[in-house]
């Protein structure tokens, strides 16, 4: 699929990230769009027809996987990307289920967007998932709370309600990227 004449939306709420993907993919021949919210996301596909999208899953206002969700109930042929600093099995599973083609983390080269759009269809990477075990998900669901409670462990431990004890017993069990 070549990719000239092609419209790409950008929607991501680090202007400068969104500025420079758009620079590398507007030298690779697409016609760029940028959002950085859901209801911007929704304006420009409301008013223009977008082939391929990026979309991030943490921003303000709605999560990514309801841009997903939105953008695909107004355009169902468009290709979507999810770019993530927050990665976890969870969300990738949903973005695929979803409708996306593709779910990397970020930082990522546009050569690697780029090469994501170009492989399976949907349907074809979402048999290539494998549900992910219980003890998984709360592991990858307790590093988030503790990445967003700044690596505090008593507070994650409020957050989470368990018992500080409890949580350094888990962390010791899968140890916390960092």
């Amino acid at each position: 699929m070549s990719a000239a004449k092609q419209t790409m939306l950008l929607v991501d709420d680090d202007v400068r990230f969104r500025e420079r993907l758009g620079r590398a993919f507007a030298e690779r021949g697409y016609d760029v769009r940028s959002a950085d919210t859901h209801a911007a996301a929704m304006r420009v596909a409301d008013t223009e027809t977008i082939d391929r999208a990026v979309v991030d899953l943490r921003m303000p206002g709605p999560h990514g996987l309801e841009v997903i969700r939105g953008l695909l109930e107004k355009q169902s042929a468009m290709q979507i990307v999810v770019l993530t600093a927050y990665g976890s099995i969870a969300t990738a599973v949903e973005a695929v289920r979803l409708g996306a083609v593709d779910y990397l983390t970020k930082p990522c080269h546009a050569d690697r967007v780029q090469s994501a759009f170009e492989r399976t269809p949907p349907s074809e990477a979402a048999a290539a998932f494998e549900i992910p075990s219980l003890a998984r998900l709360e592991h990858e669901h307790i590093e988030r709370v503790l990445t967003e409670c700044g690596g505090n462990v008593s507070k994650a431990a409020r957050v989470l309600g368990v018992h500080r004890r409890t949580l350094q017993y888990k962390l010791a069990k899968f140890p916390v990227r960092r």
